[in-house]
């Protein structure tokens, strides 16, 4: 971690963060793949709208498994291997008892929280079938990501894509039996995922008992206010920016079901899923820095720490601008892989073109987010955190289409909602740049 070529080392642990991601991703997109199967606007429409509820509960996996992980890999950096596996159990066994907290609380009040997630009355019926399944999958989903992380904190990445893989690959399989063969609908979709969530927890718990990976012991599990705090100085930037992105969808399907009905929802949530795709790839890139930075920030070797960070942004901004070229000139065709519903594929088209044109200024931003997460700069990592979802995207999505509204009767209100996320984006990247060259110039070249 401390001698070996930095761009050599980071590709080797990056590779397998990719997949992991992009495997996480699948997840989702599986399901609105095989439900617009249903030829049901309102049904993929559901998946779009529980999406951010998963985005919740995959945020409080993201929390503990990179607020103890950022710490970890500085421990182990310093060679202190007792308090970093110390450290592992509490993050692990505090995500699975929040994870069985939110699927109790989420049950109990399932109509309501539907509601509150922007279902519209015919939405309604099928996120409640498909929100079900999810709830109860919730520890599984926390904890596997929990796993994942600290195993790639640990510079293990591969054991993390072996186990979130292989539960990609069952819901891939398991999808269109239990949608179709078992007749279930929407709600087979996340009863698939919720059984390959946990498959995959079980599998990432096994692989932490494998080779030099750090032990996940409930003896452990002794946790103290200082750890807690330890782990929300690593998370809380993760928190803020899965959180908010919860957040964001949620503003996006109300405003997309006041001026464009189901058909918007469905149209919003497959461009959002296929974005992702491609911001997946940049972040789990971003994941193969992460630990280089962390074992060499507490090293004192902050030249090699710069010297990853360009490389991060170099790579990651290519692939956002190749991922962009591909979904502007595809964008068609990629919205009728989940439906066939015209205005879907409409309104879907134009969504994702504008994203789009977005990406590319991500880079930049999620490597300086990623790099002040883990040495340690917690306001400004959650200050990055908040504003492309949060502090940009929200009132730019809650307010545009009534600018167009009041300025002109030429442009649908619709197009200020897909041009909100673009906007934000590029907001965030003028902000970041000056954020993140301050950080990099505090640094000591003793390296």
């Amino acid at each position: 971690m401390t001698t070996a070529p930095v761009e050599k080392l980071m590709g080797r642990l990056a590779i397998p963060s990719i997949i992991s991601m992009l495997i996480t991703a699948l997840y989702n997109m599986a399901d609105s793949f095989f439900v617009g199967q249903l030829n049901n606007t309102s049904a993929t429409g559901a998946v779009g709208v529980v999406f951010s509820l998963m985005a919740i509960i995959q945020a409080c996996g993201f929390f503990f498994g990179q607020g103890s992980g950022n710490a970890i890999s500085r421990l182990l950096g310093q060679e202190k291997t007792d308090e970093a596996e110390r450290l592992a159990a509490i993050g692990f066994f505090s995500a699975l008892i929040l994870g069985a907290v939110i699927a109790a609380l989420g049950l109990i009040f399932l109509t309501p929280l539907a509601r509150l997630l922007g279902s519209t009355d015919t939405i309604l019926p099928y996120a409640e079938e498909y929100l079900r399944y999810v709830l109860l999958g919730a520890p599984f989903m926390v904890s596997s990501l929990v796993l994942n992380n600290l195993l790639r904190f640990q510079g293990n990445a591969f054991y993390g894509m072996l186990g979130i893989g292989t539960g990609a690959v069952l819901n891939v399989a398991l999808d269109p039996i239990f949608i179709f063969a078992f007749d279930m609908g929407v709600g087979g979709a996340a009863a698939a995922t919720a059984l390959s969530q946990l498959i995959s927890a079980c599998i990432l718990l096994y692989c932490c008992s494998r080779g030099d990976n750090l032990r996940i012991r409930p003896r452990l599990f002794r946790p103290r206010f200082a750890d807690y705090a330890l782990i929300t100085k690593g998370g809380l930037p993760t928190l803020f920016r899965q959180g908010l992105a919860s957040a964001s969808t949620i503003s996006l399907n109300y405003m997309a079901g006041i001026f464009g009905g189901d058909a918007a929802i469905a149209a919003m949530s497959v461009a959002s899923r296929v974005t992702n795709i491609v911001f997946s790839t940049v972040i789990g890139f971003g994941q193969g820095f992460q630990p280089v930075c962390g074992f060499n920030y507490g090293a004192g070797l902050y030249g090699r720490v710069k010297r990853a960070f360009r490389f991060c942004v170099n790579v990651s901004t290519l692939i956002l601008l190749v991922g962009a070229a591909v979904g502007f000139i595809f964008a068609p065709q990629l919205i009728a892989l989940f439906g066939k519903d015209e205005a879907m594929i409409a309104d879907g088209t134009l969504t994702l073109r504008l994203h789009c044109l977005g990406l590319p200024f991500l880079g930049w931003v999620t490597s300086g987010n990623m790099m002040m997460q883990t040495i340690g700069k917690t306001a400004k990592a959650s200050f990055l955190s908040m504003a492309r979802q949060g502090l940009f995207f929200v009132p730019l999505v809650l307010g545009l289409p009534y600018l167009i509204l009041w300025l002109t009767d030429a442009v649908e209100p619709l197009v200020g909602i897909q041009m909100a996320q673009p906007l934000a984006d590029v907001i965030s990247f003028v902000v970041s740049v000056p954020m993140t060259v301050g950080v990099l110039r505090s640094f000591k070249e003793n390296t």
